[in-house]
């Protein structure tokens, strides 16, 4: 064990290890072959890799990690369903599209990282005419396509009495809309994360919130081909007990937590150390097992996407979905 690791994180360690699941121990009792490997895709800074090792429960695995890091949820779905990686998180909108996609059914989501719904919003520029959701009709609104602001957009437009014919929609990427809305080039953004803060930052404000609309799942998603296999999918369990565990480290070390967090997305510490607290307060961050509302929401999303002809066909999203680790899952949760 290293020495930079305190005696309470090698308890930590110690209890992920002994208290997990009957599935964990299958890995721990093969100790005399050769190690299962996991191929963990990941997004942006790589805060899998990250949070694990600033927790202290990236050590003495009983089997292997390879770390990948992908610019979308999309495209982790497209590996894995290639075969080049195991697990995946994503919103729960790219497992929609996959399910469309050719070998769409080599990957499942076998359980959900329910977090905060904060910072999904549309904005407007300082000094805006626009006031209500409602004063959107007829004017160029950017938004992130196949995205959760795309969904919340039609439901917020929804709500004012409006329907995505009534806009201008203007399909950009995170840093062009928030490029085009400072420009007033547009004169909306339906966005979410660091392009929300910085466009605060710049004067903007908020028109409406996702809060009460987005449900906070973000599905995490494992190739069948590990579902199938007993040892990677009781390494599978494991793994998702750490990072379970590394949630509750961010949480007790969310001062530290945050330098981190803003040295990896170029921003301001105080700004992470905010953010991270108003989304601790308003939903922590934990893995749980499937279920019918979780399921119930993403088919929310596949009917809307049809109903503004995103996409072509009907979609039952509910065969997407593998409850194979509900009871480990369960049994995580109340530890």
């Amino acid at each position: 064990m290293r020495k930079l690791y305190s005696f309470v994180v090698l308890l930590t360690i110690l209890t992920v290890l002994t208290a997990c699941s009957s599935a964990e121990s299958a890995v721990k009792t093969a100790s005399g072959e050769e190690k299962v490997t996991l191929r963990i895709a990941q997004t942006g800074w790589g805060s899998h890799e990250e949070a694990l090792k600033h927790a202290g429960l990236d050590q003495d695995l009983p089997y292997n990690i390879e770390y990948s890091v992908f610019q979308g949820g999309n495209l982790i779905l497209e590996a894995m369903n290639a075969g080049h990686v195991d697990f995946g998180s994503t919103s729960e909108i790219p497992p929609i599209f996959s399910s469309l996609s050719a070998n769409g059914d080599a990957s499942k989501i076998i359980a959900i990282s329910n977090s905060n719904t904060l910072l999904q919003e549309i904005v407007v520029p300082k000094d805006s005419s626009i006031k209500t959701p409602a004063d959107l009709k007829g004017k160029k609104v950017a938004y992130v396509q196949n995205t959760t602001a795309q969904y919340f957009l039609v439901k917020i437009l929804e709500e004012a009495g409006l329907t995505w014919d009534d806009i201008d929609a203007q399909a950009l990427t995170t840093a062009d809309g928030l490029t085009a809305l400072l420009g007033n080039n547009v004169d909306a953004l339906a966005s979410y994360g660091n392009s929300i803060i910085t466009a605060k930052e710049r004067g903007a404000t908020t028109l409406a919130s996702a809060e009460t609309i987005l449900s906070g799942n973000f599905p995490l998603s494992a190739h069948t081909s590990v579902l199938e296999d007993d040892k990677k999918r009781a390494a599978l369990v494991d793994f998702l007990a750490r990072l379970n565990k590394s949630y509750e480290w961010q949480r007790e070390n969310i001062k530290q937590w945050a330098g981190i967090y803003a040295e990896n997305t170029k921003q301001p510490v105080e700004t992470a150390l905010q953010t991270l607290k108003d989304g601790e307060k308003q939903r922590p961050t934990k893995i749980i097992p499937i279920t019918d509302e979780a399921i119930a929401s993403q088919q929310d999303i596949a009917d809307t996407f049809l109903s503004i002809g995103l996409i072509d066909k009907q979609v039952d999203v509910s065969k997407n979905w593998d409850q194979i680790l509900n009871e480990d899952l369960r049994k995580l949760s109340n530890e």
